[in-house]
């Protein structure tokens, strides 16, 4: 029984429990979900604050995605319980999860790019002039304004989505969450295709988030992310949960370590033997592509990893998309092997013995409703087939060597594409490009999206490369990597090469001085 207290007494005085901690603003517990009898998650238990940033991080294939998509109504789970606000929850569709305050932003944004940033923000919520339906545009415009100023957001409501770049993209799909009132926002690799000062205004908008009290889930492959925004880290691996930690008592050697299973360090492979005296096997000259990229000149030789370094919009997709006719350039000469080439498309180039992979390999570097096997054999079918008959027997045999050499773990060449983990699907183009044989391999962002195990195999798998002969074109937005791959790099501007620089003579600060704008 509580005794009468004045308020001159301290209030440590009233006798009386301390209130009971809030319960998490969304909570998973022993979620378990398998496809085709395969296990991606086995009871995995996960747990939201208002207010937090909740790092989930694992290897491809760990079960990231599929615990996201669970919480997001994408798939439902086949055994587990989801709580929300302490009580338990049904989310059988991304609707039921919208009406639970969930939003996911995925990897693979959806904006409607024909449509104005305002008509994008509320989409689906569009105010009208009762009883006639007609849009009011005057509330549209207040409604979209109102919640892109929470984020502290300055874009034009009447740019079309198509004008905008990838970090303004996903501060419009933010303020659509916002304007669905959702407290719980997930973000799927977040900042795979997009540059650092994009970076840093995401951070500033996830601040925002925070101080409203929204809860996020946070999934990406980059450390430096991790420990910039994150408040706990929970790690999943093979579809279980290793444990949940806060950020700052968890080292990246430790995080890496409970991903992977193992200890695993962040060594560069072997460097190659100078690559000085071997022929020339590509030598472009003036080549351009008009607003794009002009007056590039450079050569790479067999054996040697020639790395192009720049920021977002700098030219360096463009320019590798020429050299493999996807983007075919307006001006300038190619040579390969010295003989002057035209290459207006990709067949041109693979006959030449160029092969590429793709910085998108969703887009352009895999067809999801084919197998393993048809995506590894489509660019050099050819090869297999007698007539109008493809020769099954020869492209098996042939699959299933290149599965064995790049150790691709799938549970067999029928198996779809799409079912793979980010790293192995990575692989799959890789095999699809040297199974044509090229003499000449474009790596465009090859280890974009996958997990730290999966890139140290792909660093073995392109000094092999190197070690065989093939001149390799590396690029990448991950400075570490391409100076510790690369024999040469050369740096991009505004479509414009600014620079040769040695590697093992210079630093991330010095490319980047030659790659900013002036």
């Amino acid at each position: 029984m509580l005794r009468k207290t004045y308020f001159w007494e301290p209030f440590t005085a009233m006798s009386f429990d301390p209130p009971a901690p809030a319960a998490p603003a969304l909570e998973a517990r022993h979620v378990s979900k398998a496809f085709a009898g395969v296990q991606a998650l086995a009871e995995v238990s996960l747990s939201l604050q208002a207010g937090e940033v909740h790092a989930l991080m694992g290897e491809n294939g760990a079960g990231k995605s599929t615990l996201v998509k669970v919480l997001a109504g994408v798939h439902r789970a086949d055994a587990g319980q989801i709580l929300r606000d302490g009580q338990p929850v049904t989310i059988r569709s991304p609707h039921e999860a919208l009406r639970q305050g969930i939003a996911m932003i995925h990897q693979e944004l959806m904006p409607i790019p024909d449509l104005t940033v305002a008509e994008n923000v509320l989409l689906g919520q569009e105010p009208t002039f009762r009883p006639f339906g007609w849009l009011d545009r005057r509330r549209l415009h207040q409604r979209a304004q109102g919640l892109l100023a929470l984020l502290d957001a300055r874009i034009g409501l009447q740019r079309k989505m198509r004008e905008l770049s990838v970090a303004e993209m996903q501060t419009v799909e933010i303020a659509r969450a916002l304007g669905r009132e959702a407290r719980i926002v997930i973000m799927d690799e977040p900042t795979a295709a997009i540059s650092d000062r994009e970076v840093d205004s995401l951070c500033a908008v996830i601040g925002v988030l925070k101080s409203r009290g929204v809860a996020m889930v946070y999934i990406t492959h980059k450390m430096d992310e991790v420990y910039r925004v994150a408040d706990r880290i929970s790690v999943l691996r093979d579809g279980t949960h290793v444990g949940t930690y806060l950020a700052h008592e968890l080292d990246r050697q430790q995080l890496i370590s409970r991903m992977v299973g193992r200890e695993w360090a962040a060594h560069a492979p072997p460097k190659l033997p100078s690559a000085e005296r071997a022929e020339v096997a590509l030598a472009v000259q003036g080549l351009g592509r008009a607003g794009v990229f002009h007056d590039i000149s450079f050569h790479v030789r067999h054996g040697e990893i020639l790395g192009l370094a720049g920021l977002m919009g700098a030219g360096r997709t463009e320019v590798v998309s020429a050299l493999f006719g996807l983007q075919p350039a307006d001006t300038g000469v190619i040579r390969v092997h010295g003989k002057p080439v035209r290459i207006r498309c990709p067949d041109q180039a693979i006959r030449l013995g160029i092969g590429m992979v793709t910085e998108d390999r969703t887009g352009w570097g895999l067809v999801p409703a084919m197998s393993v096997r048809q995506n590894v054999t489509l660019a050099a079918l050819k090869n297999y087939c007698c007539g109008p008959w493809i020769r099954r027997q020869a492209e098996s045999r042939a699959v299933e060597q290149s599965l064995r050499a790049l150790a691709i773990k799938t549970s067999g060449a029928r198996q779809a594409v799409s079912q793979l983990s980010g790293g192995n699907q990575q692989k799959v183009v890789i095999a699809r490009t040297l199974l044509a044989e090229p003499s000449i391999v474009i790596l465009d962002e090859p280890t974009r999206g996958i997990d730290v195990g999966a890139k140290a195999e792909v660093y073995g798998i392109i000094a092999r490369l190197a070690q065989t002969g093939k001149a390799i074109i590396l690029v990448s937005s991950e400075m570490p990597e391409l100076l510790s791959l690369s024999d040469r790099v050369l740096v991009m501007r505004e479509g414009q090469l600014t620079a040769e620089l040695q590697p093992q003579h210079t630093s991330q600060e010095e490319v980047l001085k030659y790659a900013m704008p002036v």
